[in-house]
């Protein structure tokens, strides 16, 4: 499974936010379904424990942004429908996140890094070796926002609105 799948669990930006350049173009596709998955995560991976992560079917909803050249720059994937349930293997204690709806923005910067602000109901789980220092899984009802560079490492740049600490609910 890839680190970004493993890693993160839906989001996105309003639509109504966008702020084109005239030099883009943007590409709808009609929304599809997202099939329900379960992502395993070894103990100090998500958190100190062992950690599951089961998410039910939804919907989702990508514009894709391309520039002059054809590139792709931005990505607004829109989600409802999605709930999580997360579970420490140890215990088997779980708690379960009723998605309401997210949306995200994934930009690609010109000098190769991803920049993404995720809004709605998300879950963020950061690794050892993202910035702040992992392992963490916390649950965003508001505004997150993080970068990814190019070796995969991100960095939690702010977050505004709810949070909720899904490893200290299941320890």
């Amino acid at each position: 499974m890839t680190r970004w799948l493993s890693r993160r669990i839906a989001a996105t930006l309003s639509l109504t936010a966008l702020a084109l350049s005239l030099t883009q173009v943007a590409t709808a596709a009609p929304p599809t379904p997202v099939e329900a998955e379960v992502i395993e995560l070894p103990a100090g991976l998500g958190c100190q424990f062992p950690l599951t992560v089961s998410a039910t079917d939804g919907m989702v909803r990508e514009v894709k942004f391309l520039d002059e050249d054809g590139d792709e720059v931005r990505v607004i994937s829109v989600g409802t429908g999605i709930s999580y349930t997360y579970t420490n293997v140890t215990t088997g204690e779980s708690v379960t996140t009723k998605a309401s709806g997210s949306a995200k923005s994934t930009v690609t910067n010109p000098d190769g890094t991803v920049t993404v602000t995720a809004t709605g109901h998300n879950g963020l789980i950061m690794f050892p070796g993202d910035i702040p220092a992992g392992p963490t899984t916390t649950v965003y009802q508001g505004r997150i926002v993080y970068t990814i560079d190019a070796s995969g490492v991100w960095t939690l740049l702010s977050t505004s609105g709810k949070s909720r600490d899904i490893c200290a609910e299941l320890a």
